[in-house]
């Protein structure tokens, strides 16, 4: 396949305007507070030696914690190297006031849904015969995050995304009694136009219509017109932690899930949102390769769990479960008989938990397979954690391939996926460029027998910063079809391993991707 016409991104007016303004606050708040303390500091000594011993306390909680340490040092340099811009800039973006405000509501509500979803012991067991070599990261996923493991539930899986919207176009039409839907990012173009008349026709007719979209993610796309519009129509409508200058500059960490639940009954995951460019509408990256799932059955009960959690976090006031007739309709007795008889496991990710639930999934799986697994990502910037555990398995002789764009979304993380190569290839690690054009597809198989859809990335925002989603499968039918896609993608991708083997980098080139691997986690 031939690289497509690269065109220019078409943007919503607004949200340029509110990105830059959000961007231009951030910079006038740092520059002043830092003309401000470094003005004081050349009258005032004490105010200089006050500023050097919180960046010090500061630097020394920072390495306390129990996080990645990769995502600790780039702040404990600056602050320690800049105190003042250092601690300004950290506590803008890096110490998220996100935590103080929703761990405790968000742990609270994830208790109550809990409930709603226990797990069948029966189905551990089962698995603990049939597939035991899956079970402890199913009984991880279960016992400790509470996202329960299942059975009757058929997997759909679709290699490409625009397959993905038509069917979920089409189940939306047999919608009764609710709709979730949950986007990282909306665009209210051509795409989601047939959408868009579905859900204001169902909530026209009585259907219980809830949007909830990222801030940050839909900034491009969308304004406060589009909820407001929503809203009008009967659809309730949310948005995931609104950007407002100079009250909440907090923007690390954003919803980056992909959740769309009919009636408790159906579920989508994947990795594309609904704007043009995901289903190549627009080619702004060349060829736009994404892919998603769909869950029949009862695991898709923990969909709506996730999406009841978010939702119900996000209100100004705490909400209440005392009403619990109204709460149990959102998970309905179904009446469904799969015709695939594979274990099936939906799990999110948050980082108020501090649990990198994702990454733990991703080193699971390469630290069980015997004969390969396989990666598709659109960014690869990794923990030293993933990294070992990639390099291992190839060195025990595990055919490790990794694919990633070959026409970058952003130039500047493209060159910080590239770092990484060197020193995943020296130890066996293929890489593939997806030539065609951008891969956002986030996948995993491992084996043939086991894998994982959904939106999380490898890079450090996923694993640590984003609240995501995922679906683990095992012994599934639909595992064939992401083994065939796979296949697919390696086959329109160019092998730049050997490429990368021989390292003949510049010492000016290492030494720029040797910063870039430092400064990669904040990104």
């Amino acid at each position: 396949m031939q690289k497509m016409r690269v065109e220019q991104k078409t943007n919503v007016k607004n949200g340029v305007k509110r990105l830059v303004f959000a961007a231009l606050s951030v910079l006038f708040q740092v520059s002043w507070f830092t003309v401000l303390v470094v003005g004081l500091s050349a009258y005032f000594t004490y105010i200089s030696i006050g500023f050097s011993v919180v960046a010090l306390i500061i630097a020394v909680r920072l390495y306390s914690r129990h996080t990645n340490n990769a995502l600790k040092m780039p702040w404990i340099i600056v602050i320690l190297a800049f105190p003042v811009m250092g601690l300004t800039l950290y506590l803008l973006t890096g110490h998220s006031r996100l935590y103080k405000t929703l761990r405790h509501r968000f742990h609270d509500i994830a208790e109550e849904l809990n409930e709603a979803i226990p797990q069948d012991m029966e189905i551990v067991e089962e698995m603990r015969e049939e597939a035991p070599e899956r079970v402890d990261l199913a009984e991880y996923l279960s016992g400790w995050n509470n996202y329960p493991v299942y059975r009757n539930t058929d997997v759909h899986f679709y290699a490409e995304a625009i397959d993905g919207l038509h069917a979920q176009i089409e189940d939306l039409k047999n919608a009764e009694n609710f709709i979730f839907l949950e986007y990282h990012a909306i665009e209210d173009k051509e795409s989601f136009a047939p959408m868009k008349e579905i859900l204001i026709e169902k909530a026209a007719a009585g259907v219980d219509v809830r949007i909830f979209y990222d801030d940050m993610g839909s900034l491009w796309f969308i304004n406060g017109e589009f909820k407001r519009q929503m809203e009008d129509a009967g659809i309730k409508c949310r948005v995931f932690n609104p950007i407002v200058p100079f009250l909440n500059m907090f923007m690390n960490n954003r919803d980056h899930r992909k959740i769309l639940v009919i009636d408790g009954k159906v579920g989508y995951t994947g990795g594309y949102n609904l704007a043009n460019e995901y289903f190549n509408l627009t080619h702004p990256f060349g060829y736009w390769k994404d892919t998603g799932i769909r869950l029949e059955g009862d695991a898709v009960a923990t969909f709506t769990a996730l999406f009841l959690t978010m939702w119900y976090a996000m209100e100004k006031k705490k909400p209440s479960f005392s009403d619990r007739e109204d709460f149990t309709k959102f998970f309905p007795e179904i009446n469904y008989t799969s015709k695939d008889n594979g274990f099936v496991q939906p799990y999110g990710d948050s980082p108020l938990d501090h649990e990198p639930v994702g990454e733990n999934v991703y080193i699971s799986l390469v630290n069980r397979a015997r004969n390969y697994v396989w990666f598709v990502t659109p960014y690869l910037i990794l923990s030293d954690d993933m990294i070992r555990s990639l390099t291992f398995a190839a060195k025990r002789g595990v055919d490790v391939r990794i694919i990633t764009p070959g026409i970058p979304d952003k130039k500047f993380v493209y060159q910080m996926t590239r770092s990484y190569y060197a020193s995943l290839v020296s130890s066996g690690v293929k890489i593939y460029e997806y030539t065609p054009g951008f891969s956002h597809a986030k996948m995993c198989i491992t084996d043939g027998i086991a894998g994982t859809v959904g939106t999380i990335n490898m890079d450090f925002r996923s694993f640590y910063l984003h609240f995501e989603n995922g679906v683990l499968l095992s012994h599934c039918k639909a595992l064939n079809a992401i083994h065939n896609d796979f296949i697919d993608m390696i086959e329109a991708s160019e092998e730049v391993t050997e490429q990368y083997k021989k390292d003949n980098r510049s010492y000016l080139k290492r030494s720029i991707q040797c910063i870039l691997r430092l400064i990669a986690p904040l990104f």
